[in-house]
């Protein structure tokens, strides 16, 4: 050995002997060659780890220099960095020819590239098959200028695993094609979440050196997003290997544009992904001279020297790779035991594992016997334990030390005992190393112990509660992973049932899993275990579901909510709302922050499911025949299928090149066809995702495509841009028939119940029926005949006849133009009702409920409205979707109904639920009285009416004729008793309250009016309005002073005492106003923008301006200069607010920043939650639209997105409150800082009370 090399080890020699492990550093030395069995065997008879170690290290300073990189090679492999960095700088040089035959077959560059890159080390055992390797390296080189796909298949047991190792341990072949790595990624047989997990592992890996810490992805589209980044920007030309890929689902969720190798038993997965494709075959196992050859290796011996039953055990062994191994293991602890091998492998008939296996090796029941066998009896107990794991999951050591009831080393070291007896595996890419079992091997445990699996998974329950007594698992680590993905999964096998209840019917549990895996895990949980718990209660089962099914998605965020606050939220009886008013009320003891939803029993909801499956617009959505399942589509250009109970999703493709703009499965379920911009049309397998026709003769965007209603005869239907219909059988390659008449593009098209005849839509105007048989038109009905407005502006007849849909029994059909619904009789084509909705929306889609007179309506201003035929009423309002509704469909029994909107949700609704009540929505221009113990509300509502609302259950007291015009806002005045209204045209009303009788109607304003209040004392009204002005009214006498002077519309106003009044404008100023006299006082020049928001400081001293220039200012009512500009906010500044002891003003912006500020000196003392931004596109999803400061100026509230609690001294947040819509304007806070009202964009009104 080089001096050097030698110096460094005695160097070094004390904190090697501290730190490493000898057994698993020596496997690699002895695979090298470098240490023979023998000398392994000296440094194990030592007693101590420590004690090894020093044996270990006086045999390598007495070997050459290959040794030496031996060593060095297996502490990277094992782990131990950072002790290979001490001796890397004194690696001793050998010679070219020699170190490309060094060890492992690859130069210590090579070692390093796959060592970095998690690739397997050969096993101890290793024979060299060329012929397959160099198979594998020649496709591999195919990749050099390009991204693509290299496939190694073949059955179990063949050595794919190890091929595809050994194919990249190539120096020439990494530097000319892959210099920027090779990563390697274990995957196995795998359920959705399973797939997250490794993709999110293959994330950290990756980006482990990033300076940024990132969050985990938690969608599969995330995680795949995240990985074409890295392996485009950070890894390019770069190798990732797929080791034993089971589903096609899986492999495409890895189509991200770079270069793979891949293991797998099944051919066909490649269908699934896009780019280049090479195969390789292992079709055969060894070769009985290749296996003569293990074996020899295995024993230590020439295979000359082998005895005569070695040939008889290769043959018994049906050239299996892993067969070979088990006995060559076995026969390396008693190599005298050939001829008794042989027998137990011909006389012992075993019975297959099972009938359903996949698995056909008849000697591997019999290896696996005779391995068992041989170990000891407190060996065979640990090894039979492991009959409670799952297939394919990877164990941390420290979960089988709590299943033993062991110290982690004492498990460690059996563990090593059975992967050296080859009777399990390791993975050593990651530390803690991870064991598990080949399904193989797992088969035949559970076949032997079948009788006593009950007894193990209880086992495994009880030592988890054991061992967590305090609480469940909070570090993220693989250990704690385990018992979150499957602990449930013991409880239920093991017939644990309260256990199984006790853990699921808790809030503690919902919150430990959602916070590590996300809410979807959780859901398949409930839905897997439905019969168990439902044993139990299915109220609460159904209680925990629907909680997770409509507030899953903001479980998903970052940073991670409140589950207790959410929980508040449920129903009173919800068992999730008496976890959660418990663990409130002993948190507030504690100093936390919690409010309850006072007036949450006063809503209907309708709500049943949100499920975010698009990562863009998604323009349609529908229900399989079975109902079952889901297909939607959109702006991402992917089809996505997912189960309609849960939202777990099922199938993923790639569809098209534009947006895919509808969806239709087939009346058998087994096809999907999708249609979209790029002018295809598509059918899909619905199982599998495989294409299977793809038809291209429109000649512009194809807009909707829907397949028969019965599979007498499949047809299906699409429409298109270039004004055709056609029509597909999808045995064939071409259209059958295309029909012809409309005039402009064809937006809609649908069958009739029977098939008989298909109906389609225009921007021609028109409604036509058309004879499926012949292809003939039936009818034609002019819409616009029925809308004769639209023919006066020709810019409106764009997609003027946007849907229609038929009705259950085929004897009336719907058709939708702008803000109108026509339903027609189809034998007479007369119109037999109509739907008008708000001219500010327009219609999207509508559908007939199959089994009741209801009908769905989606609209552009983000509703899906429920109107009645027989009574041509409005029913219900389905809110809740926060961007444009493009499609609603029902469900075959017409009990659900689903929308798809640009918000990237499919939600579901209950049609059963539906109320009257649900159709009335408050406006969020309201005024909150707080007088002693009372609480009133009063705000507009949708149709135009004024409402006064119990504050403390938001049950209606009074409610005003509609009105002419649109309500703009309200105020309240307690004495006297009164409320007014302003509107749009300008006028304003006052009413006696609660009689609602109108006690003055004042006109004056020309506008619009934006704000109105009455004075303390309830005498004097004030009004600001686009008209550029503030009116001051005796509202008994009618009498009224006009205040005049800016330029633009006045934006609000603010009394500072009995005789001043501060308002601010769109011009850019600020103006203080005697109203007594009407005289301008002040005019202050604050903004080269609008001035969004003022406030006065408590003292009366100072106010503050906040402009959309993207500045705020602190003003002294006895200068015109400002005594602080504000700068440092990146978007206009809407709200300001000052602190109560007159030293902080907080101000917000529009992307949802907010900053508190020093009033002395004008510095910024804290920006809050610039560090936490959250899954909205903004800070506080949203802008900042209101501020409010505690009484003793320690806490500030904030409205946006939603409701944010804040410390002020600190910058933090203390609470979050998720409205069900956003966009909020404002918030009331009481005196005491105790209750909180607002009312969010789609109506529903938030009455909040501090908890405790």
């Amino acid at each position: 050995m080089d001096e050097r090399a030698r110096s460094c080890l005695l160097s070094s020699r004390s904190k090697l002997e501290q730190d490493i492990k000898a057994s698993f550093i020596m496997d690699h030395m002895v695979s090298d060659g470098v240490l023979n069995t023998d000398e392994e065997e000296k440094v194990k008879a030592c007693t101590t780890r420590k004690e090894k170690a020093v044996a270990l290290l006086n045999l390598i300073l007495k070997k050459d220099n290959y040794a030496y990189i031996s060593f060095y090679n297996a502490l990277l492999h094992e782990g131990y960095g950072d002790l290979a960095s001490m001796l890397q700088q004194d690696l001793p040089l050998i010679s070219p020819a020699a170190e490309k035959s060094f060890l492992d077959g690859g130069t210590p560059f090579v070692q390093t590239i796959l060592c970095e890159g998690g690739v397997p080390q050969r096993p101890v055992v290793f024979v060299c098959r060329p012929e397959l390797i160099n198979c594998i390296r020649e496709k591999l080189y195919k990749l050099e200028n390009g991204f693509g796909w290299v496939a190694v298949f073949g059955m179990a047991g063949f050595g794919k695993s190890v091929l595809t190792a050994e194919a990249v341990r190539d120096e020439q072949l990494i530097k000319a094609c892959f210099p920027g790595g090779v990563h390697w990624l274990s995957v196995g047989q795998l359920d959705k979440a399973g797939l997250l997990v490794k993709m999110q592992s293959l994330c950290y890996r990756l980006d482990q050196d990033s300076q940024s810490s990132q969050r985990s992805p938690v969608t599969i589209e995330e995680a795949r997003d995240r990985l074409r980044f890295l392996m485009v920007r950070k890894y390019p030309r770069s190798l990732l290997i797929l080791d034993d890929i089971w589903d096609s689902g899986v492999l495409k969720a890895f189509d991200i544009q770079c270069r793979v190798l891949f293991s797998t038993r099944d051919r066909g997965v490649t269908d699934s992904v896009s780019g280049k494709k090479y195969e390789v075959s292992v079709d055969h196992g060894l070769e009985d001279d290749k296996a003569l050859e293990v074996l020899a290796l295995f024993v230590n011996k020439k295979v000359s020297a082998l005895p005569v039953q070695a040939r008889s055990i290769v043959q018994e062994c049906k050239g299996s790779p892993l067969v070979v191994s088990l006995i060559g293991a076995l026969l390396r602890e008693f190599p005298d035991r050939w001829q008794y091998y042989l027998k137990q492998l011909q006389n012992k008939q075993f019975k297959r594992i099972r009938k359903s296996s996949s698995y056909d090796y008849d000697a591997l029941d019999q290896a696996m016997s005779v391995s068992i066998d041989v170990l000891h009896e407190d060996r065979k107990e640990y090894y039979k334990d492991l009959s409670v794991l799952e297939k394919d999951v990877k164990v941390p050591a420290k979960v089988l030390s709590i299943l033993w009831d062991l110290e982690p080393e004492e498990a460690e070291d059996i563990l090593q005992e059975f992967v050296n007896k080859s009777l399990l595996f390791r993975d050593c890419n990651k530390r803690p190393y991870q064991y598990y079992l080949h399904d193989l091997q797992l088969d035949f445990l559970t076949e032997q112990n079948r009788y006593r699996l009950k007894d193990l998974h209880s086992k495994m329950v009880r030592l988890y509660q054991n061992h967590y007594k305090k609480g469940h698992p909070t570090v993220a680590d693989e250990e704690c992973m385990y018992w979150f993905r499957y602990l449930v999964y013991h409880m239920a096998h093991g017939n644990l049932h309260k256990e199984l209840y006790s853990l699921m019917f808790s809030l503690d549990w919902v919150k430990a899993k959602a916070q590590m895996m996300g809410p979807a895990s959780l859901i398949n949980d409930y839905v897997e275990y439905k019969d168990i718990l439902d044993e139990e209660n299915s109220t609460v089962r159904d209680n925990f579901q629907e909680f997770l099914s409509l507030n899953g998605h903001h479980l998903s965020q970052k940073p991670f909510p409140d589950v207790v606050q959410m929980g508040l939220c449920q129903p009173d009886s919800s068992e999730v709302y008496r976890q959660a008013r418990l663990k409130a009320e002993q948190e507030t003891k504690k100093g936390a922050f919690y409010l309850e939803w006072i007036n949450k029993s006063s809503l209907e909801s309708l709500s049943r499911l949100i499920v975010r499956p698009h990562k863009g617009a998604v323009y349609y959505a529908c229900f399989s025949h079975n109902w079952q399942q889901i297909a939607s589509c959109g702006s991402d250009k992917t089809l996505q299928v997912f189960k309609s109970q849960t939202g777990e999703k099922l199938l993923e493709v790639q569809a098209h090149d534009d947006d895919v703009l509808c969806c239709a499965f087939s009346p058998d379920d087994k096809l999907i066809a999708t249609c979209s911009a790029d002018k295809k049309i598509k059918v899909w397998n619905s199982q599998n995702g495989n294409l299977l026709r793809t038809y291209d003769e429109h000649s512009e965007q194809v807009n909707h495509c829907q397949f028969t209603n019965t599979s007498r005869k499949i047809l299906l239907a699409t429409c298109s841009n270039d004004n055709f219909i056609k029509l597909w059988n999808t045995n064939r390659p071409g259209s059958q028939n295309t029909m012809f008449g409309h005039g402009g593009p064809v937006n809609h098209c649908c069958f009739s119940p029977d098939d008989q005849y298909l109906a389609s839509c225009s921007s021609d105007g028109t409604l036509k029926l058309w004879e499926v048989h012949t292809a003939n038109e039936w009818k034609s009905i002019d819409i616009l005949d029925f809308f004769p407005s639209l023919t006066d502006e020709p810019k409106e007849l764009e997609e003027v006849v946007r849907c229609s849909a038929w009705s259950s029994d085929g004897t009336r059909i719907m058709a939708a133009a702008k803000n109108m619904v026509f339903v027609f009789d189809i034998e007479s084509a007369t119109l037999l009702s109509e739907i008008k909705t708000g001219r500010h929306s327009t219609i999207q889609s509508c559908d007939f409920c199959p089994s009741s007179q209801l009908v769905a309506i989606a609209l552009s201003h983000y509703t899906v409205e429920l109107w009645d035929l027989e009574s041509n009423k409005k029913v219900a309002d389905c809110s809740g979707h926060l961007s444009w509704v493009h499609c609603v469909r029902f469900s075959p029994d017409g009990s659900v109904l689903l929308s798809s909107s640009d918000d990237q949700t499919v939600r579901l609704w209950e049609t059963k639920n539906v109320h009257p009540s649900s159709a009335v929505s408050l406006k969020r221009d309201s005024d909150v009285l707080f007088h002693h113990n009372e609480i009133s509300v009063v705000a507009p509502d949708n149709r135009k009416r004024l409402q006064l609302r119990n504050g403390k259950t938001g049950e209606v007291i009074y409610q005003s004729e509609e009105q002419e015009s649109r309500i703009r806002c309200c105020s309240l005045s307690k004495d006297p008793q009164a409320a007014v209204l302003a509107r749009e045209d300008g006028t304003v009303k006052v009413l006696e309250i609660p009689s609602g009788n109108t006690l003055c109607t004042l006109t004056g304003h020309t506008k619009t009016v934006l704000h109105c209040q009455f004075t303390p004392d309830g005498q004097t009204l004030i009004t600001c309005s686009e008209d550029t002005t503030v009116r001051v009214w005796d509202w008994k006498s009618l009498e009224c002073k006009v205040l005049k002077g800016h330029s633009e519309r006045v934006k609000r106003f603010r009394l500072l005492d009995s005789s001043r009044l501060l308002s601010w404008s769109f011009d850019g100023t600020v103006k203080v106003w005697d109203i007594v006299t009407g005289e301008m006082i002040q005019d202050f020049s604050c903004h080269q923008g609008a001035v969004l928001s003022c406030d006065v400081s408590p003292n009366g001293s100072t106010f503050s301006s906040a402009s959309a220039d993207k500045s705020a200012k602190i003003w002294s009512f006895d200068s015109t200069s400002a005594l602080h500009i504000l700068n440092g906010h990146k978007d206009c500044v809407r709200s300001c607010r000052f602190s109560w002891d007159n030293q902080c003003l907080a101000t917000g912006d529009d992307n949802g920043e907010i900053r508190i500020w020093c009033v002395l000196n004008g510095s910024l003392l804290h920006i809050c939650a610039r560090e936490n931004k959250d899954s909205m596109e903004s800070l506080h999803g949203g802008w900042v639209t209101d501020l409010h400061f505690s009484p003793d100026s320690k806490m500030l509230v904030s409205t946006g997105g939603y409701i944010k609690w804040w410390d002020v001294e600190k910058g933090e947040s203390l609470q979050t409150f998720y409205t069900t819509g956003t966009n909020l304007k404002g918030i009331h806070v009481s005196p005491d800082f105790k209750t909180f009202v607002t009312i969010d964009n789609i109506g529903v009104l938030y009455i909040l009370r501090k908890v405790g």
